[in-house]
């Protein structure tokens, strides 16, 4: 089956095409097939998805939740990972260590997508599964350390969304650990200013100004860590460093919970 333009969301093209066009890239910072894949399955001209900056995050973002990964997982070598509305994310190869039992759970229309591009591996399959229902949780092997990857998720969501799902990851697994994107209020309402995002129909939900808002509304969170995306960014661009100077503050950030 070909992927056509309808399987593939507007928000998914930005991620994507940042992807794709780094991998060609002759010093890539990241190499990613499936994004290298699907673009050239669609023929997509991916300039207005790509532009410098949001680039810049997305590989940034990648790097960072890559790195992350791989520190829980030397520390939980046995963990159940599940990359929760994970679009056509395709993680798994950059962390496996062997042992890990992963599964990208998304919406049933999602994975239907999904399956024309990626098939199950060994240890690393596809579920269908809502993030404010906890339904599907049931169907996933136990382990003693569970590892969520939410990356481009909740910062779609309204406050009331975000919360239901924090409740349902901390019902559904007794020890786990969450690592999210977190939107700062003022870029979650300017969705217009966005450089990539503006150029769909697409709208940001619940801003917070610190990991500790999550905390708030799911006690049984703790904030382990929060690293804005300039960290990596002012790496590798000048212009990233300005953006720092200029506007750092507002930079989404890699959040780290633990329960």
């Amino acid at each position: 089956m070909a992927l056509t333009f309808e399987d593939v969301q507007e928000t998914a093209l930005i991620s994507l095409a940042s992807r794709a066009s780094e991998s060609a890239r002759p010093n890539a910072r990241i190499t990613d097939p499936v994004a290298t894949q699907i673009i050239t399955e669609l023929g997509v001209d991916v300039k207005k998805y790509d532009p410098f900056l949001s680039h810049e995050g997305v590989i940034a973002r990648t790097i960072m939740f890559r790195d992350e990964l791989r520190r829980l997982i030397a520390q939980y070598p046995d963990a159940l990972c599940i990359n929760l509305g994970c679009g056509f994310d395709d993680k798994f190869p950059s962390v496996d260590n062997g042992l890990i039992e992963w599964y990208d759970v998304d919406l049933p229309d999602q994975i239907a997508s999904r399956r024309k591009v990626i098939t199950d591996r060994d240890r690393c399959h596809m579920l269908e599964g809502n993030a404010l229902d906890g339904s599907w949780t049931a169907q996933l092997p136990r382990r003693s350390m569970t590892i969520v990857v939410m990356e481009g998720v909740l910062e779609y969501f309204s406050k009331e969304q975000a919360t239901t799902c924090l409740h349902m990851l901390c019902d559904s697994f007794e020890h786990g650990y969450l690592l999210a994107e977190l939107m700062h209020p003022t870029m979650a309402k300017n969705t217009k200013h966005h450089n990539a995002v503006n150029k769909t129909n697409a709208t940001f939900g619940w801003g917070i100004e610190s990991g500790e808002e999550y905390v708030a509304v799911e006690p049984r969170l703790t904030l382990v860590s929060e690293t804005s995306y300039n960290e990596e960014m002012c790496k590798w661009s000048t212009r990233a460093k300005l953006f720092k100077l200029v506007a750092g503050k507002l930079n989404n950030r890699l959040g780290v919970f633990s329960w």
